[in-house]
């Protein structure tokens, strides 16, 4: 049977660390595996604690008297050297509950605020993003959202456009921009929901 036998930290950074997992493998072969989380020590990594406590959110947040248009950032990521599209999203503080943060993220990234929708656990637990590199995982909040978009209250580090975009927009951005993978199958759902886009939810 696979399993990690030990791990070693590798960094020291304030967001994301490198740790070195001594993997088995099923044929009894050990070999390293690199890990990237935003754990502070090894002991906070989702493999000691075996519990999926989120690190993020993404915010799933619809506008207009017409609901009718969701609301993006187009922002630069470094990995990329480019401009990409995504959910506004953020990082759930320690102790603090995934939709206050999502509140706060929305807020502080648009401007705009955000009424969360109540639906069931299996709609806004989280979910892991990129499992083949790191334990990251991320909640979902759903809600309407009111208030004219700004930047003033972005971070100065951050390189931050807020887009409301409609059905048509979100068809173009799909043909024609970098788009991240989770707003990218949401912005599909989004434009085949023009009757109620958060049907989804009812059970």
């Amino acid at each position: 049977m696979s399993r990690v036998k030990t791990i070693k930290k590798q960094t020291q950074n304030r967001f994301l660390n490198l740790y070195e997992l001594e993997a088995k493998h099923r044929d009894g072969k050990v070999s390293p595996y690199f890990l990237a989380s935003r754990a502070e020590d090894v002991s906070d990594l989702k493999i000691t604690t075996g519990k999926n406590i989120p690190d993020g959110v993404a915010i799933y947040g619809i506008y207009g008297e017409k609901k009718d248009k969701v609301a993006l950032v187009r922002q630069f990521r470094y990995p990329l050297n480019n401009y990409i599209y995504e959910f506004p999203a953020g990082l759930v503080e320690k102790g603090e509950d995934a939709t206050d943060a999502a509140v706060r993220e929305m807020y502080e990234e648009t401007g705009l605020t955000l009424t969360p929708l109540s639906c069931e656990e299996m709609y806004t637990r989280p979910f892991f993003t990129t499992i083949g590199m790191t334990d990251e995982s991320c909640a979902t909040v759903y809600g309407y959202l009111s208030g004219e978009p700004t930047n003033l209250h972005q971070e100065e580090a951050e390189d931050i456009q807020v887009i409301l975009a409609d059905r048509e927009e979100c068809k173009r951005i799909l043909k024609e921009e970098n788009v991240a993978i989770i707003c990218a199958y949401m912005l599909m759902h989004f434009i085949h929901s023009e009757e109620e886009p958060f049907g989804f939810l009812k059970v």
